[in-house]
């Protein structure tokens, strides 16, 4: 399922930029690889793993310019009380439009019900997080074992 946005300012050369968002989970795996490299995430380098993760997510939610994926989140949620917003990345050229507090407004209404959501923030980014909602939480700390650089 596709929506249409209203048209942001022009972007990075492009004339338009005509986003749309889709709910599919099915997304092209060079697609993805171009998306994480685009902000230099280490994910980009396992484009087969990206591929089936966002198949194997509770959900995905892509914006598109045109045929270009320009941005995405997904959830992992234990479908009745929990939902953890894992990515959540746009490419540099389209950050500042309001893409990814869009993705981030859908995302929070299809779990509004939901007693918990959570995400994990790099310090850069806990502004934007609390602009859209969340609280850094206290007497917590994330921790990992990940053979991930970001």
């Amino acid at each position: 399922m596709y929506i249409r946005a209203d048209p942001p300012k022009q972007c990075s050369g492009r004339e338009k930029m005509n986003i749309t968002f889709s709910h599919t989970q099915d997304l092209d795996k060079g697609q993805l690889q171009d998306l994480f490299r685009s902000v230099k995430w280490s994910s980009g380098n396992y484009p087969d793993q990206l591929q089936l993760a966002m198949r194997n997510s509770h959900a995905v939610i892509s914006a598109w310019d045109e045929d270009l994926l320009v941005g995405l989140i997904n959830a992992l949620s234990d479908s009745v009380m929990t939902v953890y917003f894992h990515y959540l990345l746009i490419r540099p050229e389209y950050q500042g439009k309001r893409i990814g507090r869009t993705l981030v407004a859908m995302m929070l209404d299809k779990y509004k019900d939901y007693a918990r959501k959570a995400v994990i923030a790099y310090d850069s980014e806990i502004g934007f997080y609390r602009q859209c909602g969340f609280e850094v939480g206290t007497g917590k700390a994330p921790m990992f074992i990940t053979i991930l650089t970001t």
